[in-house]
């Protein structure tokens, strides 16, 4: 039987691999029991909700589980006996998929290949305690284990959904006595009778409890044979198998242990159910489980230099972020329709961040959704529809943005350009057509914007709208040349058009100078659309405009917002903003940009792959070149760079429409110390990969 369990195994386990369900009824089931599950009874005559019971998470205790002198199961059965006492008179919870790799198993290895994930749900009662039938039944199966720790006496009962297709629960730990009266095939009715919790001595030696487990095949096994654990690399099929019985138990409390898969296990579950436009980072993705400040941290606790991650604004997992949300969310999470000191609160903070101007605020959930309602302010202020972009341009995914977004409409899968978009030069001082020795090159660059406005008028239309992020990001990580958005902005507002800065990526403090990157080219925009860093990895953005835009949008159409505004997302908001306060991150930024722009320019002069090293803030950018003459793109040296620096636990990516620039956009509380060990290893690099 165990040579034909373990071919069966293997041939499911295939199955699942390659994205099928582990056997052809398991769907079904699955459907059936999410929609039925308020037709099971009680399996024991005791209260289970939320108050009434405990959790006992054994995978939490490997220290004062594992005393050298006492095998497994004795010290997992001491540890259950003083926790009962501890949650006493609640009733104690053991969790399904728990890792309990305290048992031993001496002939398995101890790691991903040992039996050690729970099949099923533990409940602690006194002995004696009656076991019910939950749902019309016929006895499958029974028998007793009396190995010690083993299952004591064993019922299994075989159910049927409304269209015949089997299914089977299992009860370990009854008393031996009751097994007498039971006969193979024998009906039973919701609420009878199937047994006794059996007592230490007839129960393996396990305290009083009920071993409840759910399975959608029986795997060829008899009573004593049926395996209630697994082995963690096998779990994406054990979980199709045995999956979580609190779909028929009922109980108030998260019953699920969370199960750490391999890389290889979350790579087929993400081919098999998430979209496949989702990208990976890395030819041999990472998986990361943990961040705290500028560091993500691997299954196996390996630290990584998180240089890329400008959504992480004051760092990963910030405890005064953390902790605002926690309270919060204790408190309430609501729309803005009612009143709440954290949205007065934190509109007032945003307003007094921004240029008086711009005082009027909406909130939203992400940069796409913000810069999707700046055109529709647009459009409500100017009537109008068409919109003057930057070349390779990127300001989100919605379909409106997609329009406006060369990145992606002249990109891979792209339709081209829309009737309703005009692309302006990119005002790129390194390889444009313009350079940076040339005199005046911003407002020579803004001629290109009234160029198009001019072809528009021609036509007989106008522009709403001219939108640029404030540095150019997908486009390369290009700062704008001195002047150009005072004249790009010019040339629109004198047509009638509003000019939109796009700080998703460049806004709060990042520049380091100021707090959002269109001061630095002295300008006053008519909508600032912010996100990503707002809220430190938060779905949290906005919108700022002016009051007369905001009346024009005022139309007697309702903006609602059901998630924009929320106490939780405006007190997370607002500690972010106090962390950039406190920690003085804007001169941090200052600083650490002028150590990480120092340094990388010295490497320059080494290497000549780095032909230009730009940016402004924490947002800097390095161009790989194969030829500093002809300014031939270099992706492939870059790939390589950055491959070989993730080995050396530092994050990097490229950008640029010739993916050859190295992006850097380290979250704000970045040290000299970790700047320092990132220009170390990057020199390191170069030299290894003779760049």
């Amino acid at each position: 039987m165990k040579e034909a369990t373990a071919t069966l195994i293997e041939q499911m386990l295939a199955r699942v691999r390659t994205g099928l369900p582990a056997h052809d009824n398991v769907p079904h089931i699955r459907r059936w029991l999410d929609f039925n599950n308020h037709r099971f009874g009680p399996v024991v005559d005791a209260p289970l909700g939320h108050d009434h019971v405990a959790i006992l998470d054994a995978s939490l205790e490997p220290e004062r589980l594992g005393h050298p002198s006492r095998d497994g199961g004795e010290n997992l059965t001491l540890w259950w006996r003083a926790m009962q006492a501890r949650v006493a008179p609640r009733i104690g919870i053991g969790r399904y998929a728990e890792d309990r790799g305290i048992y031993d198993h001496p002939e398995e290895p101890r790691d991903d290949k040992a039996r050690k994930i729970h099949h099923a749900i533990d409940i602690f009662l006194p002995a004696g305690t009656d076991v019910l039938c939950p749902f019309m039944g016929t006895i499958e199966d029974f028998g007793y284990d009396a190995e010690r720790h083993g299952f004591g006496g064993i019922v299994i009962l075989r159910h049927e959904t409304d269209d015949g297709v089997p299914f089977w629960t299992f009860y370990g730990h009854l008393a031996p006595g009751g097994l007498a009266i039971l006969r193979r095939g024998q009906r039973v009715a919701p609420g009878a009778v199937i047994g006794r919790l059996a007592a230490e001595t007839e129960n393996g030696d396990w305290p009083p409890h009920l071993h409840f487990q759910l399975m959608t095949h029986l795997m060829g096994w008899k009573a004593i044979e049926v395996n209630g654990l697994s082995r963690s690399d096998q779990w994406e099929l054990w979980r199709e198998i045995c999956p979580n019985p609190n779909i028929v138990l009922g109980i108030g409390a998260d019953c699920a242990a969370p199960v750490a898969r391999s890389k290889a296990q979350l790579l087929r579950e993400r081919q098999r159910h998430l979209a496949p436009s989702f990208s990976l980072a890395y030819e041999t993705p990472l998986k990361i489980v943990r961040g705290s400040g500028c560091h993500l941290y691997d299954e196996t606790g390996a630290a990584y230099l998180d240089m890329v991650n400008n959504v992480a604004h004051v760092g990963h997992a910030h405890p005064r972020v953390v902790a605002a949300a926690s309270r919060q969310m204790h408190a309430l999470n609501t729309n803005s329709r009612y009143l709440h000191d954290n949205l007065a609160t934190y509109i007032r903070r945003l307003a007094e961040i921004l240029p008086p101007e711009l005082s009027v605020i909406y909130l939203v959930n992400s940069g796409s959704e913000a810069n999707d309602l700046a055109l529709r302010l647009a459009h409500a202020h100017t009537g109008a529809h068409d919109v003057v972009v930057v070349d390779h341009a990127y300001h989100g995914h919605l379909s409106s943005l997609i329009d406006i977004s060369p990145y992606k409409f002249d990109g891979p899968g792209g339709e081209g350009r829309p009737a309703h978009s005009w692309v302006a030069e990119m005002p790129d001082p390194y390889r444009g057509r313009l350079r940076s020795g040339d005199k005046e090159i911003g407002p020579a660059y803004a001629e290109s914007v009234a160029t198009l406005v001019m072809d528009m008028i021609a036509l007989g239309r106008k522009p709403m709208a001219f939108i640029a992020e404030s540095i150019q990001g997908c486009g390369g990580q290009i700062p704008f040349p001195p002047g150009y958005l005072k004249a790009a902005y010019g040339h629109v507002r004198r047509e009638g058009g509003l000019c939109i800065a796009d700080e998703v990526q460049v806004g709060f403090g990042r520049v380091g100078t100021h707090w959002w990157a269109f001061e630095t080219q002295g300008v006053v925009p008519d909508i600032v659309t912010m996100g990503k860093p707002i809220g430190a990895g938060h779905p949290l953005a906005a919108v700022a405009t002016r009051p007369e835009i905001a009346a024009s949008f005022a139309n007697g159409m309702e903006y609602f917002n059901t998630f924009g505004g929320n106490p939780v997302s405006a007190a997370i908001g607002l500690a972010v903003l106090d962390v950039i306060r406190d920690e003085r991150l804007l001169a941090n930024a200052r600083n650490r940009a002028a150590q990480l722009m120092d340094g990388l320019r010295r490497l320059a002069q080494q290497h000549r792959v780095m032909g230009d090293v730009r940016g402004l803030g924490l947002f800097i950018g390095v161009e790989f070149v194969k030829d500093r003459g002809t300014l031939q793109p270099d992706a492939d040296a870059l790939k390589r760079l950055i491959e070989a620096m993730k080995s050396a636990r530092i994050l990097l990516s490229s950008e640029g429409p010739h993916h050859n620039v190295l992006k850097l956009k380290p979250p704000l509380v970045i040290s000299a110390a970790e700047c320092d060990h990132f220009l170390g290893m990057l020199g390191r690099t170069l030299r290894d990969l003779s760049l």
